[in-house]
């Protein structure tokens, strides 16, 4: 059927001929995108015509206009009608009916409505009062009725933004701003509000009010087809849904980008974050460009005044070799040759970052269009400007973004374009790949006081995460990719490797601090092996510390601070050539001591539980006291299942464990008996803590096998049924043979959930085995812990016994 037969079959068969006919024309799939939603449009006109024909019959000096997306032609398969009737108030009891004739048909059909009834008097006087109504009638579109009507309004209208301007733009700026606030940035959301985020359809529509002013304009290069990216995806998001939606949930990811002919969900996202990175960066350039017009028409009469009426000339403040501030933005200078000059791009970015100010658009353009490339290896002033501007703070994330616009940015390193926009599906990172590595660079600039090579760092955190734009472990991919960029960028042999071992390891350090025995002489020697040198372990240090802050909230803390500068300090230890004390021989603290002495004394478990605020002891305290959750401290005499049967515990009181340890220790000379000690950080589901003497009566009965916690736990799962949600990932078990000497290393990783320790210790005792100690880490969703296990004569565990210990135990967590 054509679309001329449509809209025939939407006149002849009058509203459920319409309900048939955009019925049809949403099906269709030879049709979608622009040419969808003006048909969409095209075929509400003539609805909307027919029904204003047959209720204003005799009515004079009354319109219907379309205002808003749809004054714009733009009708997703759920937008609402933005409606105004419009008349002279000659005959309001007419209107009144009218409105009846037209309101009532739009809502019989279950479509949304936003309409108004209003003299252009009151139009005018309403958008003079509420800046959403005056960016609604800058779109108006006259549908019916007396034409001249609506042309006199539109033009009223348009005179009234443009002698406003000066006061409604900063107005429309602070409109825009609190938006962001509240939703966030479109370019970085894993479920985005695709109008309402930064970088959106909202912001898109703003920038055509700024452009109707006549105050400024935005770069219109690729918006148009940015804007039409987003609807495109809203209008599949509306389809897939059959709901008035703009929010992109992640279960209907798959599905929209199905609709749009796309790949998966990561291309989807991508083309999105592609999009709205543009209408941002468009946003920033014309809110830049409107403030400093308003502040030259301010400025320039005074300065008329002042130099007896001829035009002031701006000042130009040189920052570089041909690069220069005007007008509160790095511009290049007039005696500037970008075509003779390969490294202008780098020096004016770097000399725009340590001013803190913004780039030219015109200068970043002339650069884009002008500069020849350069020389392989880069020259070392190149080399310099680059860990300049990485190296200058929060303002490098503004400049970098400019560079990358116009396309700087993968001219100088071309694997950039394989992680540009990159989604990270994990809830832990707040950035796409791009803005994580930018973001860890900023985080590294705070930390080049503390390293002797502050030049690898900074390039080491631009590269750590390179490799996530290529198949495979991305360490591995990007060891082999930093090695190329950093022999093109200049760096020497040594520093070559050096750079690349950074971006191999970044995780291991982390890693192993959290999932590892330290204690361990295996463990320590491995991280010294990986390493290297002392110079590569202070580097990895910082970049360590950058990444995390950088990746969220929940991949830092205090906690996880103290645990890696721990670490350091042994490695440290062994590059010097000194060697770690066995696990066996580690000297407790006085706390943990008296109570091992205690336990082995009363032949029962120990414990204290306190408050933890402050910072660990050897890490200095920033700002606010953290609060690290309580710290649980328990002591028992060795016995099997003391690891099920205290997680089992904590599970009851709706404890959940943040960090976990246990290990033995070796009681002084004279004392008979072991002791196991359990160094835990816990925090309350909700409510209080529960008192430490509940907790130790339950630990008792749980030790003698009077309490069932299987029981207590399944009941209470069975009285308060699981949400639904995403579904998680399977548990993964592994075993690491090389990871200790002294023991098995069996490493789980899952999704949290209450009660998960337990079933992982019950499990492990079934399997007969003794667990030498344990480390547990909660990030986020996600629990990583590591076990080291032996068999009953305190040996490590044989291959084929250990591999069927993980493969029992990996069914235990999937069932």
């Amino acid at each position: 059927m054509t679309g001329t037969d449509v809209q025939k079959e939407a006149e002849d068969s009058g509203p459920s001929g319409y309900a048939a006919a955009r019925l049809r024309l949403l099906t269709e799939e030879a049709r979608s995108g622009p040419p969808r939603r003006a048909a969409l449009a095209e075929l509400t006109d003539d609805w909307l015509t027919g029904l204003f024909a047959a209720g204003a019959e005799g009515l004079r000096g009354a319109s219907l206009v379309a205002v808003g997306g749809y004054g714009r032609g733009e009708l997703s398969p759920r937008s609402d009608l933005d409606l105004l009737l419009l008349h002279d108030g000659s005959d309001t009891k007419a209107v009144a009916a009218l409105a009846d004739r037209l309101w009532y048909p739009v809502w019989d059909l279950g479509l949304d409505l936003d309409h108004s009834v209003r003299t252009p008097a009151e139009a005018r006087k309403t958008a003079g009062e509420d800046l959403k109504v005056q960016l609604g009638l800058l779109d108006a579109r006259h549908i019916a009725g007396d034409l001249g009507l609506t042309a006199s309004l539109r033009t009223a209208v348009l005179a009234d933004w443009r002698n406003q301007a000066p006061k409604r733009l900063p107005e429309l700026q602070e409109l825009c701003a609190e938006r962001a606030e509240r939703q966030g940035e479109l370019q970085y959301l894993l479920e985005p509000d695709l109008k309402e985020a930064r970088g959106g359809l909202r912001d898109a529509t703003a920038l055509r009010a700024v452009a109707a002013s006549w105050l400024a304009d935005a770069p219109r290069e690729g918006l148009a087809d940015a804007r039409r990216r987003l609807l495109d995806v809203r209008d599949a998001l509306h389809l897939a849904t059959g709901r008035a939606t703009d929010r992109l949930a992640l279960q209907e990811q798959d599905q929209v980008a199905a609709e749009l002919g796309l790949l998966d969900a990561d291309t989807l996202l991508r083309q999105v974050y592609e999009a709205a990175r543009l209408v941002s960066y468009a946003s920033d350039v014309t809110w830049r460009e409107v403030g400093r017009v308003l502040k030259s028409r301010a400025v320039r009469p005074r300065l008329r005044a002042m130099l007896g009426g001829g035009k002031p000339t701006a000042e130009r403040s040189p920052l570089a070799e041909g690069v220069v501030e005007q007008d509160g933005e790095v511009v290049l200078a007039r005696a500037a040759r970008p075509e003779r000059d390969p490294v202008l791009p780098l020096r004016a970015a770097a000399a725009a970052a340590q001013a803190g100010l913004p780039l030219s658009l015109h200068a970043v353009r002339r650069l884009a269009a002008t500069v020849r490339p350069l020389p392989t290896p880069w020259p070392a002033e190149a080399r310099e400007q680059l860990v300049t501007l990485l190296g200058s703070g929060r303002p490098t994330i503004e400049v970098w973004e400019a560079l990358e616009a116009e396309g700087l940015i993968t001219r100088l390193l071309p694997d950039w374009e394989r992680v540009r926009c990159r989604p990270q599906r994990n809830a832990v990172h707040l950035w796409t790949v791009d803005r994580h590595l930018i973001e860890t660079a900023v985080r590294a600039s705070e930390f080049t006081r503390r390293v002797s090579r502050p030049d690898l760092l900074l390039v080491a955190a631009l590269l750590h995460d390179i490799g996530k734009g290529w198949p495979g472990d991305h360490s591995v991919a990007g060891e082999i990719i930093a090695k190329d960029v950093a022999a093109r960028i200049g760096f020497d042999r040594h520093d070559v490797a050096v750079v690349a071992t950074l971006v191999r390891h970044h995780l291991t350090l982390i890693d192993t601090a959290t999932r590892r025995d330290l204690e361990d002489p295996a463990t320590v020697r491995s991280v010294a092996e990986a390493v290297g040198s002392q110079g590569t372990l202070e580097l990895l240090h910082a970049l360590t510390e950058a990444d995390a802050l950088a990746t969220g909230p929940a991949a830092w803390s205090s906690w996880r601070g103290s645990l890696v500068a721990d670490l350091v300090e042994r490695v440290s230890a062994v590059l010097a050539g000194d060697v770690p004390d066995d696990p066996e021989e580690a000297a407790p603290t006085a706390e943990q001591e008296r109570l091992a002495l205690e336990a082995a004394a009363t032949g029962s478990p120990v414990l204290a539980l306190r408050a933890q605020t402050e910072p660990p002891v050897g890490q200095e305290p920033s700002g606010d006291p953290e609060p690290l959750g309580v710290e649980l401290l328990i002591a028992v005499p060795d016995q099997p299942g003391v690891l099920p049967a205290v997680a089992g515990v904590l599970a009851m009181h709706r404890l959940t464990v943040r960090t976990a340890e246990l290990r033995s220790l070796h009681l002084p000379d004279g004392v008979d008996g072991s002791v196991l000690l359990l160094d835990w950080r816990v925090a309350a589901e909700y409510g209080s803590l529960p008192q430490a003497a509940r907790l130790r009566s339950d630990l008792v009965r749980a030790l003698d096998g009077s309490l069932d916690i299987a029981g207590r736990l399944a009941e209470r799962d069975a009285a308060y049924p699981r949400r639904r949600g995403v579904v998680a990932p399977a548990a993964r078990v592994s075993v690491h043979p090389a990871a200790s000497r002294l023991a098995t290393v069996i490493e789980v990783r899952s999704q949290d959930a209450p009660g998960l320790l337990f079933r992982i210790g019950r499990a492990l005792e079934d399997a007969s085995v003794q667990v030498r100690s344990a480390h547990v880490s909660t990030l986020g969703a996600n629990a990583v812990d590591a076990f080291y296990v032996t068999g009953p004569e305190g040996a490590p565990l044989p291959g084929d016994e250990a591999a069927s210990v993980a493969r029992k135990l990996e069914e235990t967590l999937r069932g």
